[in-house]
């Protein structure tokens, strides 16, 4: 999942974004290029959002199912749900390379790349169109927030009857170690498919607004205030991204001790020279 979320940030931000802004005419002008970038960019915000919630999933099989978590959350498991979806999303979006056309034509070479204006007629290119919006990111917003509902559930009943149970054998403001794993798991569950959820919905929002009242913006019109809120709900879709990678990766204590081991280690050096 960070891996997922590490490259859409590479791919999305760093050469979608910086790169073709600030070497406006290197070979990613190319609409080949441009249309790979594309098509790139669409599967890995695929494999971002599918295996958040692959893991919404596989801690809520592991929190609220017992039994079913030892067939379930193995390593096989994660290894076989991570290849499909990461192979369905390749196959999904593959129609997202032929769906640009070049927007210049200098010396016989096609320059940018812009969306054909059949994407909006054809009912080909439609239903594609709100197949993509539906698996992402509709039917994950609602798979995450069910998931969440229902562990969180689990998670309240359980604990009432562990206190219930171990009311009278407890020491009054004696800690139980399984009531912590429990509100650790469900905090690090919580900020992860929390931040995908606040940070997706003005996605959300503007698409609905948008097939709603059929509103359009001009791509080439920087003060057009639909375009304004286009850029700003990408913006806040790749700070997902963002997010998940450091929430994900400094919950996980053997990380923190590698990360604090990292930043100790230049003092240590210094004191081991002037020691020798």
């Amino acid at each position: 999942m960070t891996t997922a979320d590490l490259l859409v940030m590479i791919f999305n931000v760093v050469i979608y974004y910086l790169l073709c802004y600030y070497f406006p005419y290197s070979f990613l002008e190319y609409t080949p290029v441009c249309c790979l970038n594309e098509a790139v960019n669409y599967i890995l915000v695929d494999c971002s959002v599918w295996l958040t919630v692959a893991f919404t999933v596989d801690r809520s099989v592991a929190i609220c199912y017992p039994k079913l978590k030892a067939q379930y959350c193995t390593l096989r498991t994660a290894q076989l749900i991570t290849a499909a979806l990461c192979g369905l999303s390749c196959l999904k979006n593959i129609a997202v390379y032929f769906m640009f056309e070049p927007v210049y034509i200098i010396h016989n070479v096609p320059i940018r790349c812009s969306i054909k204006p059949t994407y909006y007629t054809y009912p080909g290119w439609l239903a594609f169109d709100w197949l993509d919006t539906i698996l992402c990111p509709l039917a994950p917003y609602f798979l995450m927030m069910v998931l969440n509902a229902l562990t969180v559930r689990h998670v309240l009943a359980a604990n009432r009857k562990r206190r219930s149970l171990l009311g009278h054998s407890r020491k009054e403001g004696s800690s139980d170690p399984e009531l912590q794993s429990r509100r650790r798991s469900i905090i690090l569950l919580f900020t992860i498919s929390g931040s995908f959820v606040l940070l997706w919905m003005p996605y959300v929002v503007f698409f609905l607004y948008s097939r709603s009242t059929n509103a359009d913006y001009e791509p080439y019109v920087y003060t057009d205030p639909l375009l304004i809120a286009y850029y700003t709900v990408d913006m806040f879709q790749l700070l997902s991204s963002g997010t998940n990678t450091c929430i994900y990766a400094l919950a996980q204590m053997r990380f923190r001790e590698e990360l604090i081991n990292a930043m100790k280690y230049p003092f240590n050096l210094i004191i081991n020279l002037f020691r020798k």
